[in-house]
């Protein structure tokens, strides 16, 4: 007999559906992000050998500066990964892009699952779920199936596994998601700590993709495993007739096919065209940028929010100091220890323009503080920077001109690869008013009351705390008022979104 079971009813079904197309986008993309920094820590200075976890083999230098993040960089197959061949920034995007349907579709799930009064399936309402659910247990460790009777639908081992996975493993991974923000590491850094840091959070993350892999290849087997002719007709079509089970394990399988068929799809899509790619992800995901700390302001670092306890012994860097090559002129003021180091402040609207020495932005008044640098790699550390504020800088020139909408900072250094392979350029990015405006956007001179390293961009790199590193030009040549990025470079807004496809709004 035909009957429609009201336990799994069409939006039941759907949204599991969707959930799985979604989880593989997220867990694809997650392998891409991992495998641009395949290394683990509890610290948050990321110091090397201290890793608890890493997937590569490669022996890290005790020096600092000697070793890029980007050299730790390794390619993962397109079949794996999304999209694979060391596309982080595309990685990012789709990632991106993942949690803003996985969330939504979660959203809806939870408000039908309480609605529908559904949820008395999965959520336990009495303790005696617990003993069941250990015999239950017991019975599979010796390879046997608990009598189908014990479903209805579920068994109480489901039940706890599903309370699990979506009221505890899902919002632990939106938490420590969003704990990796730099705006709400810079705005928030007691949320940050709960979760014991940027790489605490990044840890427990990867901790929650693995259980929920798991949790994945364990459902989907126990499907065809355990009461199949119950479980097939059930999930396919919502009805509980054993004589369609056939049909729905047919429908089952090919479904499978088509999912994974899909996401390997979206692999070559990606790599086939990179621009086109970016093009269409980055509009989607800044819905979810602006919708979801769009809306967050900087202030000043307060009181205690960051001590001198917190200074990392270890800093990562990215990028390496310019070369005769490329810079004759930063070679010979670096053998000069910077005595005659200049930098150009000017207006690109209008043509007006000052050189400025080193000595005359140490002349503005200083601005200090203790942060955490992240990368979207995935490394972090903690330093004291001191300079001067970029607000205070520009004002050098005057009045902000009229037309102005960004401050575009470029390095005397190039590039470390050019999206096309033609040859490398200088390095430069993009901020906008809001975060050049920010007492937290600075000029760094100094760190940790040093000046400040080579290595890390000395004598001058810009600092955008609300931001990831890519957006924090180092071996500063130039900053200047400008009305439009799309004009320069590759029109992305910087070289870290013109070569590695990273998004603009760099918050998140």
């Amino acid at each position: 007999m035909d009957l429609v079971s009201p336990d799994f009813p069409f939006w039941l079904r759907a949204s599991h559906l969707i959930n799985f197309v979604l989880i593989g986008i997220l867990l694809r993309s997650g392998i891409e992000i991992l495998s641009s920094l395949p290394r683990l820590w509890w610290r948050n200075d990321c110091a090397p050998g201290t890793e608890w976890l890493r997937f590569t083999k490669r022996k890290l230098p005790k020096e600092e500066g000697v070793y890029t993040s980007l050299m730790d960089e390794k390619p993962v197959s397109p079949l794996l990964a999304l999209p694979g061949n060391e596309n982080i920034g595309l990685g990012r995007h789709w990632h991106g892009l993942g949690v803003m349907l996985w969330v939504l579709n979660g959203v809806i799930y939870v408000i039908l699952l309480f609605a529908t009064g559904l949820w008395k399936r999965i959520i336990p309402t009495s303790w005696d779920v617990i003993p069941e659910a250990f015999e239950s247990f017991k019975i599979y460790l010796g390879f046997g199936v608990p009598a189908v009777e014990h479903f209805t639908p579920y068994d109480s081992l489901q039940m706890l596994a599903y309370t699990a996975v979506i009221f505890l493993i899902a919002p632990v991974m939106i938490g420590t998601g969003i704990a990796m923000s730099p705006t709400v590491r810079t705005r928030f850094p007691w949320y940050v700590r709960l979760w014991g840091g940027h790489q605490g959070a990044r840890s427990i993350h990867f901790l929650g993709m693995v259980a929920m892999s798991i949790f994945i290849v364990v459902h989907v087997g126990l499907v065809f495993l355990v009461h199949p002719t119950y479980n097939l007709p059930h999930m396919v079509f919502g009805v509980t007739d054993p004589s369609r089970f056939a049909q729905a394990f047919t429908i089952a399988i090919a479904t499978i096919v088509v999912v994974i068929g899909f996401w390997i799809f979206l692999s070559y899509w990606t790599l086939a065209d990179r621009a086109r790619a970016h093009r269409f992800l980055v509009p989607l995901t800044e819905i979810g940028r602006k919708m979801g700390l769009g809306w967050v302001k900087m202030k000043p670092n307060s009181p205690g929010q960051y001590t001198e306890k917190d200074i990392s012994a270890f800093h990562w860097t990215n990028g390496l100091p310019p070369t005769e090559d490329e810079s004759a002129y930063w070679v010979a003021s670096r053998d000069k220890d910077f005595a005659d180091y200049e930098i150009l402040v000017k207006d690109i609207t209008t043509g007006v323009e000052k050189r400025v020495t080193l000595e005359e932005i140490k002349a503005l008044p200083r601005q200090e503080y203790i942060t955490t640098t992240t990368c979207m790699q995935g490394w972090s550390a903690t330093s004291k920077f001191t300079g001067a504020r970029l607000s205070d800088v520009m004002g050098l020139l005057g009045p902000r001109p009229e037309g102005v909408n960004y401050v575009m900072a470029t390095s005397y250094g190039l590039a470390q690869k050019m999206y096309d392979n033609r040859p490398r350029e200088p390095f430069y990015s993009v901020i906008d008013l809001n975060d050049a405006d920010s007492e937290m956007t600075i000029l760094a001179y100094e760190r940790n009351g040093h000046p400040l390293d080579i290595h890390l961009g000395g004598p001058l790199r810009l600092r955008v705390e609300s931001s990831h590193g890519y957006k924090m030009t180092k071996w500063i040549a130039e900053v200047a008022w400008i009305a439009d990025y799309a004009e320069y470079g590759d029109g992305r807004g910087g070289t870290r979104e013109d070569s590695a496809l990273q998004a603009f709004n760099g918050r998140i």
